[in-house]
């Protein structure tokens, strides 16, 4: 059983909490208004959950779920996340988030921007490019003809492995979409970005195999 700690508890923080609980594992999330918000949160996912502060969501993870805005990055407690996985489901949105230079520019993604500000963690991005009603009612068991699958984009390769293990055992296939340099591919706007798995009007989503996700990365431009 892992420990998934979420920095960020919405509507992407919050189903990726739901799919590990019943997957067996335990959750701490946090958010930015205090553990008291999370109480009704963490009653509905049973006794695997709690709520706690981001600090100790970090520290006491094995795999630490960010799925703040962009603009929140520098918040991110870095000492307890020092050698750990984390998991980047963040977007990149100038209209809420204001303008960074960096990002704007292309000279690097968002989340070559966490993994400066968290020198020691190994940032993996995953979960950015799917609509959390999706994410939700998409989730199948290995082996299942109509599993889908996401993109991961991330620089160290074990960290890499143990995504793709809990992606696994939460429902979910895996394609490698290259180092963080290389996340643009699954931002916003890109052909992996939501269309694979269908309208957003059908909250059950639309089933996409590996095959499907390798074509629309292989189909992005800048």
């Amino acid at each position: 059983m892992t420990t998934v700690g979420l920095i960020g508890s919405g509507n992407i923080g919050g189903t990726v909490a739901r799919l590990a609980v019943a997957a067996g594992h335990s959750v701490v999330l946090s958010n930015s208004r205090g553990p008291d918000t999370l109480q009704d949160l963490a009653a509905q996912l049973g006794p695997l959950a709690r709520s706690a502060t981001a600090e100790e969501a970090a520290r006491s993870a094995d795999i630490v779920v960010v799925a703040i805005p962009t603009k929140a990055y520098l918040s991110v407690p870095a000492a307890p996340l020092a050698g750990k996985v984390v998991i980047d489901a963040n977007n990149y949105s100038p209209q809420r988030d204001g303008h960074i230079a960096e990002v704007d520019s292309g000279s690097v993604t968002s989340s070559e921007l966490l993994q400066r500000h968290l020198p020691s963690a190994r940032v993996v991005k995953v979960f950015n490019n799917i609509v959390f009603k999706h994410l939700l009612n998409l989730s199948r068991p290995a082996g299942a003809p109509d599993r889908s699958f996401l993109p991961i984009a991330g620089d160290d390769a074990d960290a890499k492995a143990a995504v793709t293990a809990f992606l696994d055992s939460i429902g979910y296939g895996t394609v490698d979409s290259g180092p963080l340099a290389e996340g643009w591919r699954q931002q916003p706007g890109t052909p992996v970005a939501g269309a694979p798995y269908g309208s957003f009007d059908n909250e059950q989503g639309t089933p996409a195999g590996a095959d499907v996700i390798r074509t629309a990365l292989a189909a992005a431009t800048r």
